[in-house]
């Protein structure tokens, strides 16, 4: 947040100054007391189950610089307190005024499943000709999405922003928040629908990425999603498909897999590159798609944007490939859809040089009530694409019927399957471990790795 004062964040916010001065500098926004570090604005989110106005002191006393507040009307402090009349709204209403002093371009991107991971790629491929800003961590909500839009620096010069959404109306505030000029949406899943309802409604609230779309703008759609091959922007801007299929702008054709890492040739606008990933999975063929698209619209030599996606190697806990006492290990544990577990399993499928495939599957959360029918699809496939062993931890993934190699576990019960691993696993064996990331399968990933997962 560079030369930002608290009276910038009240004429901001058009929040009251209970004390203090004005002219007091802010060098970054803070929602947690426990991880400050001076200099920061802190912001005392109302919760569910915490009011953090009860931090304020102990925020101040760690080395906040000033605070807002929705519950004090007066105050005597040598720190300034910033008088509104909601936090969140307050935060969101900063973001926004950061928003408006950037003259960088900014990419948003939303998505049922490959957010973070087409993200990842787009920061890749536009590394070649620009120094990129990109959403840190899961910064890309309501409340995260303003913190990150204040740690834009004036030295960036194009952003990427991840824009989540898990419920009704909320893609809606942070795409106006946003204001993007590119808005990319990835596909249109089953993720959230036990919030939102029905796939339908997906995938309307998927497209109000648009009610922050800038005039002129662009929307990027996956060309191969079968409700977003037909979809228009609105009004005023232009439509461009990334995929696979005829009717893609940026098509991907000749594609293989080397070592169950895609290899393919991406026709971009008359030219040609060949593409060679280091991510394992025929689907991240697409999101490479999307990445040069990208790269192309905002002039970056094809040659050397597919040089920087050939240099990504993931992200954590998506993908990601370790080999530790011959054991070759997938950590998918961030989180896990149908299509992402699908994709996990094909890239099991494809270690073709694995002794042993392994598969450590725990439920997918967020499904509504056809969980458990999800879940039965994951097993049928495995009947017809069988690996050696098979893994489940908790209840959903309890309905996984995938033959006598099966062994279940208990919610809560990743010990006892950590044992059972180190127990079974030799040299040779490949083991993929997917799941949703509250099902914390990702603690026994980190001790089949090491600790430190190096």
């Amino acid at each position: 947040m560079e030369r930002m004062t608290v009276k910038e964040i009240v004429e901001a916010t058009g929040g009251r100054l209970l004390c203090g001065e004005e002219g007091t500098p802010l060098n970054r926004i803070s929602t947690d007391s426990q991880t400050i570090q001076g200099g920061e604005l802190f912001v005392p989110l109302v919760g569910e189950r915490v009011d953090a106005h009860r931090f304020i002191r102990q925020a101040l006393d760690a080395g906040a610089a000033a605070t807002l507040t929705a519950e004090h009307d007066a105050m005597e402090d040598i720190h300034p307190w910033i008088r509104v009349e909601d936090t969140k709204k307050a935060l969101q209403a900063i973001g926004s005024y950061c928003r408006g002093r950037l003259k960088l371009p900014l990419v948003g991107i939303t998505g049922s499943v490959g957010k973070t991971t087409t993200r990842e790629m787009i920061a890749a491929a536009l590394s070649a000709g620009f120094r990129v800003f990109k959403t840190p961590g899961n910064k890309n909500s309501q409340v995260g999405l303003p913190i990150t839009l204040s740690e834009i620096s004036e030295k960036d010069e194009i952003g990427v922003l991840e824009l989540g959404m898990s419920m009704p109306g909320e893609l809606t505030v942070i795409a106006r928040i946003a204001q993007v000029e590119l808005a990319v949406i990835t596909n249109v899943g089953v993720t959230h629908i036990e919030q939102l309802g029905s796939q339908e409604n997906i995938y309307r609230e998927k497209m109000t990425i648009q009610d922050g779309l800038k005039e002129g703008g662009t929307l990027l759609l996956n060309g191969d999603d079968p409700m977003l091959c037909q979809t228009k922007a609105k009004d005023g801007c232009r439509t461009i498909y990334y995929g696979t299929g005829e009717n893609c702008d940026y098509r991907a054709k000749e594609i293989r897999l080397e070592d169950g890492c895609p290899v393919f040739t991406a026709a971009c606008k008359g030219q040609q590159v060949l593409v060679r990933l280091k991510v394992m999975g025929r689907h991240h063929v697409g999101n490479a798609m999307a990445a040069l698209a990208i790269a192309h619209l905002y002039g970056v030599s094809l040659e050397k944007a597919a040089e920087k996606l050939g240099e990504y190697t993931g992200f954590q806990g998506r993908q990601q490939t370790f080999v530790r006492n011959g054991v070759t290990i997938i950590d998918d544990t961030y989180n896990a859809s149908p299509v992402s577990m699908l994709a996990a399993l094909e890239v099991l499928e494809s270690m073709s040089k694995a002794k042993r495939r392994l598969a450590v599957l725990a439920d997918m959360k967020e499904l509504g009530p056809e969980a458990k029918h999800f879940h039965r699809e994951i097993g049928e496939w495995l009947q017809r694409h069988p690996v050696e062993m098979v893994f489940t931890l908790g209840e959903l993934s309890s309905v996984i019927e995938a033959g006598e190699s099966c062994l279940h576990f208990e919610t809560g019960d990743q010990n006892g399957l950590y044992e059972k691993l180190t127990e079974i696993l030799r040299p040779g064996d490949c083991v993929l471990l997917k799941g949703s990331n509250s099902m914390k399968l990702g603690e026994v990933a980190k001790r089949l790795i090491g600790e430190d997962g190096k």
